[in-house]
This record gives structure tokens, C-alpha cells and sequence, in this order.
């Protein structure tokens, strides 16, 4: 049976044709070598069945990356990486605002701003020039679970009554601007169409185009520190607890990995991986 047969079922519980193309692409993105992709292509091609799951396949394609280089797996591992800083969700707020920061913005987590109405918590207040971003974070734990139309259509409402709020406020005082709705997962199609039609500024795993969490992480090398294939769960877990987000942040803060008793050798490693990574 040829491999575009096989028929794979998503973690959505939805059944797709396999596609060789989109699991080539995906190691590519890993930074491996045509030769180390063509190797894996051709084990897991051998290993298809019908209905396997693509966490099944996402699974063995990782242990092969990880015997070849722990960067190419950790770079690989990304989207899942991201479901990792689960499951409260305030982690992620906090990798989106580092996402900011290191862009330029003054970030604010968790702050509140008061509407016309009621007030607010805002996940991410982030701020720059003449932008003033309003920034709501939905999380998902679970893969397969997308946002619908009803989160930019509350989140648009709250939007509107903290604009409301300041329509008598002096003239040099900065206005938000700019709404944004961010989650790890996918917006569905009334959603997006909703967003540009309000306004609304829609980021996800893979929305916008080229420009989506994926592109801004791989292209800023800002990879959330559950990438590393090095540290283990507990580890990341205590970084996490220190509000170490960013893997590049171990750069600075190498004191923590000393608190964690971790030796000079496994250090020198996870540092390594750390400059692989993240465009040094």
C-alpha cells in the first residue's frame, strides 16, 4: 500500500491522509540534514498502519531526531513544548509577554485596567511608541481543542468597554490601540473572519501566515524552556516556578541550575543547547 493511503488520526479524533510532504517539512524545521530527514522518513514510513495516530508518529520521529542531536529534537518538539508550560495557563501569558519584551516592548503580566463597565485582569499589557496592546492569552492543555468564534467575540466586548473608558481621559494620555487574542492552538475560520472584521489582532500556532507563534519563535530563536531534552520534567518545573520561560534565559540565571544541583558537565551541555537554539 502506498504511504498517501494510510489513513492517520489527528488528536482532534478526526482521520486525514498521511502526508510525507508535512512530516518532511517538519524536520526540516528541526535544522537536520537531508540525509538525517531521509533516514527518518524512510523508518517511520516503514512503521505506518492504518489509523495510526500522529502521536505515534510525532513520537518516533522525536526519538530518532534525539539519537541523532538534542538540538534537532528540542527545536522539533516545539508545539509540544509549548502545551507543556500547562496546565494553569500563566506560563504561557508569561512566554508571550517575554515573546514582547524581547522585541522592544514594555511588558505588563496580569495587570488591571478598569472599563466604562467593570474592570479587568488583562493577561498582557505591552507597550511601545505609540503601541498600546491589550493582550488575551487562551491556553489550551489538550491537543486538538480550537478556538471558536465566542473567544474573540468576548474578548472584543472587553476590548470595547476599557475603550470606552478612556473616551474623556486627557489628550497625552496613551490610548490602547491595538487588541490582540493570543492561544497555542488554531483559530477556526468564523473566528479569524470575525477578528479582521473587528479588528482584532489574531495570533496562533500557525496564524498569521509566516508570522505565527511558530515563525516569531524559530526566527527570535525565544524556544520556551519545556524544549530542552536535557532538563527533566521536575527541573523544568522548578525554572518555571522562578518564572524562567525562555530557555536563553538560563544564560543569565545559571544559578538556578547550580541550585538544582545539576554538575558542570550536564550544565555545559544544556548551555550548548541553549546557544544552538537560540541564534548565538
Amino acid at each position: 500500500m502506498e504511504h498517501e493511503d494510510f489513513d492517520i488520526l489527528k488528536s482532534s479524533g478526526k482521520k486525514v491522509k498521511f502526508s510525507l510532504n508535512k512530516l518532511q517539512n517538519s524536520l526540516r524545521r528541526s535544522g537536520a540534514d537531508n540525509k538525517t530527514v531521509d533516514q527518518i522518513i524512510d523508518t517511520v514510513r516503514d512503521e505506518l498502519y492504518q489509523g495510526i495516530s500522529t502521536k505515534e508518529i510525532y513520537n518516533r520521529a522525536f526519538a530518532l531526531l534525539k539519537k541523532q542531536k538534542s538540538v534537532f529534537a528540542s527545536k522539533y518538539k516545539l508545539k509540544k513544548a509549548i502545551y507543556e508550560l500547562g496546565p494553569t495557563g500563566f506560563p504561557f501569558e508569561s512566554f508571550v509577554g517575554a515573546i514582547l519584551k524581547y522585541s522592544g516592548y514594555q511588558v505588563n503580566i496580569g495587570q488591571i485596567i478598569f472599563g466604562k463597565c467593570v474592570s479587568h485582569e488583562v493577561d498582557v499589557v505591552a507597550k511601545k511608541n505609540s503601541d498600546y496592546i491589550i493582550i488575551e492569552c487562551k491556553f489550551h492543555s489538550e491537543e486538538g481543542r480550537n478556538c471558536n468564534v465566542k473567544i474573540p467575540l468576548y474578548i472584543h466586548s472587553r476590548y470595547q468597554d476599557i475603550l470606552h473608558n478612556f473616551e474623556d481621559k486627557k489628550e497625552n494620555q496613551i490610548i490602547p490601540n491595538q487588541g490582540w487574542v493570543v492561544t497555542n492552538t488554531r483559530f477556526t475560520k468564523d473566528a479569524i473572519q470575525y477578528g479582521k472584521c473587528a479588528g482584532l489582532y489574531l495570533l496562533s500556532w500557525d496564524y498569521p501566515k509566516e508570522n505565527g507563534l511558530k515563525d516569531r519563535i524559530d526566527r527570535l530563536g525565544l524556544y520556551p524552556i519545556t524544549v530542552s531534552t536535557l532538563l527533566t520534567n521536575r527541573e523544568k518545573q522548578f525554572l518555571l516556578s522562578r518564572d524562567i520561560v525562555l530557555y536563553k534565559q538560563l544564560r543569565g540565571d545559571m544559578f538556578y541550575l547550580d541550585h538544582l544541583g545539576i554538575s558542570e558537565k550536564r550544565k555545559q551541555k544544556i548551555l550548548h543547547e541553549v546557544n544552538m537554539l537560540c541564534n548565538e
